[in-house]
């Protein structure tokens, strides 16, 4: 039975994905109920976002509430515990927690803003310097993530094991829906049974992209949004900068891994693609910022066209 939603002030106790994200696309019919939880939270203006997994809004200058749905609760307990994790640990600004709660058993969160701009919005009005500057500091930003401890969130996250199990199980229904081309379907099994990153764990996040950075200006400025995350191998996290900003671009490629401190080699390389197409989120025409990888012959020829070394 069709979901119908309301533009009232309270919310289902139960709803289905395809039901949320109908919804989550229409701003007018969840307006009500976002302005009554940000009058509870002190008011403010309140501007919707509509490029998110959770119902987001600014609220006035400086702060930004999260409603997720109940069937995204796990995200919602991950990004509370990385907001604490990582606030004040990292060479850049984090969003802090500023208070959560529920409203008809969908969670909430209020964050604080950060300044600046996403990276997103000005990453192509940027000279190549200062693009392999930004790529530098986001390795370098990754690095300090990753050498923080996972405990106080392993227990949040699936097993990466069966994480990667399951991704793989989906994988080829996924990658026919997003349209990867015919001639790599056919060679798409075999080659993601095959040797991926396996450790050691750390935590991800899974956004080093230009949609979840900030620009200062002149600078990367700061990073947010973790409800994504997950505990597992740290190339995981290269991906995101790897395939926005970098893809098709040796000296992007060298300027993120030297930030980091780690080095690009073609097999390494191979394991990343896997990992691609095994993505929470792989959507390979929106996520390769590379014209013609479709007609890379072969998934070998393909890593070396988005990453060269």
């Amino acid at each position: 039975m069709k979901q119908v939603l309301g533009a009232g002030t309270s919310l289902p106790a139960e709803i289905d994905v395809a039901a949320f994200d109908a919804w989550h696309d229409d701003l007018p019919a969840w307006r009500a109920v976002i302005e009554s939880i940000a009058a509870e939270q002190g008011g403010g203006k309140v501007e919707q976002m509509p490029d998110s997994t959770a119902m987001v809004a600014l609220l006035g200058d400086d702060r930004v509430l999260k409603l997720y749905p109940p069937f995204l609760r796990d995200h919602c307990d991950f990004e509370r515990a990385a907001l604490s994790h990582f606030e004040g640990r990292l060479g850049l600004p984090t969003p802090r927690l500023l208070g959560s709660g529920q409203r008809d058993g969908w969670p909430y969160l209020v964050i604080s803003r950060l300044a600046g701009v996403p990276l997103v919005q000005v990453w192509s009005a940027l000279t190549e310097p200062q693009r392999l500057l930004a790529l530098h500091a986001i390795g370098r930003l990754a690095a300090q993530a990753h050498a923080l401890p996972v405990a106080p969130l392993a227990a949040l996250a699936p097993a990466w094991p069966a994480f990667i199990q399951r991704q793989r199980a989906g994988c080829m229904h996924r990658q026919q829906r997003t349209g990867l081309p015919a001639h790599l379907l056919v060679q798409l099994q075999a080659f993601i049974e095959d040797t991926v990153p396996s450790g050691p764990d750390v935590v991800l996040t899974g956004e080093y992209t230009p949609m979840n950075l900030m620009w200062g200006g002149q600078a990367v400025s700061g990073m947010f949004d973790f409800g994504d995350g997950l505990i597992g191998p740290r190339e995981y996290d290269w991906l995101g900068p790897l395939c926005f900003l970098a893809a098709g671009h040796a000296a992007r490629v060298q300027a993120l891994m030297a930030g980091y401190g780690a080095e690009l080699d073609a097999d390494l390389r191979l394991q990343l693609l896997r990992l691609l197409l095994l993505h929470r989120y792989s959507h390979l025409p929106a996520q390769i910022a590379c014209p013609g990888w479709q007609q890379a012959p072969d998934f070998e020829a393909l890593a070396a066209l988005i990453w060269p070394l």
